[in-house]
């Protein structure tokens, strides 16, 4: 079987367009916020419904019908399958990413990282937001197959991510695998991503930009690094930004 993990609902209906053969997993999850470092995976799952239904209100139940058995379908896959992940370049992807590898690391199927290669260097943290069924396609073509090393490399990221551990994340920063373009700047992201998103959030505001959509647009070209939405800068400005007076 051939299957394809799309980083989120937003990209179903283009990817569709294309007719490319395979089945489709969305990955509805955003490991890049919560608790994420559990004993079992069980218990991880347990732990993300929990954090979701807290952060966004969203019944435990449709966690686990939506978003953790949907990715669980990786687990079942062997040497006769090919999967190809979808997942962009920055954090918020990467970090899915990294943890899908890990899921898949001991079964055996054959992995292509497709990514969005059409963008230029300066839209590289737009990912696949806006890209026609031909755009997707073209990225398909020209699709990555990981190694076994990069696998490997993989799951190290996504146990070293998940322990918060800043000294392998920057370890892990200098090894060069064309399935992990960008790589030394998304571990960077990720070893300060606690606090300089609201770091240059209050810049922002104390240079005088005072209304959302002006934050959230100043704050994605500077950082679009990270892949945060506006749900996510909110929360940094309600949790980490001191109020003006």
């Amino acid at each position: 079987m051939i299957y394809h993990v799309l980083p989120g609902d937003a990209q179903v209906e283009e990817f569709t367009k294309t007719k490319i053969e395979g089945d489709v997993i969305v990955c509805r999850e955003c490991l890049i916020v919560g608790d994420i470092n559990a004993e079992t995976l069980p218990e991880f799952w347990q732990q993300r419904a929990r954090f979701i239904l807290s952060e966004y209100g969203e019944d435990e139940i449709e966690y686990h019908d939506r978003v953790a058995d949907e990715l669980a379908k990786l687990l079942d896959l062997d040497s006769d399958d090919e999967v190809h992940l979808w997942f962009e370049y920055e954090l918020f992807c990467s970090v899915n990413m990294w943890f899908c590898l890990w899921l898949l690391s001991e079964t055996g199927a054959k992995i292509y990282r497709v990514e969005p290669v059409v963008r230029s260097e300066d839209d590289k943290w737009l990912g696949f937001g806006g890209l026609t069924a031909d755009n997707l396609t073209t990225c398909f073509n020209a699709r990555t197959e990981f190694t076994e090393k990069d696998l490997a490399l993989g799951a190290t990221l996504w146990n070293a991510y998940r322990k918060d551990d800043n000294a392998k994340l920057a370890e892990l920063s200098t090894a060069t695998s064309a399935c992990f373009p960008y790589l030394k700047e998304i571990c960077e992201a990720a070893i300060e991503k606690d606090s300089l998103p609201a770091e240059i959030i209050a810049e922002i505001q104390f240079e005088g930009k005072t209304e959302f959509d002006e934050i959230l647009a100043e704050f994605t070209r500077r950082a679009g690094v990270y892949g945060f939405g506006d749900l996510h800068v909110r929360r940094f400005m309600e949790e980490n930004v001191e109020p003006t007076h």
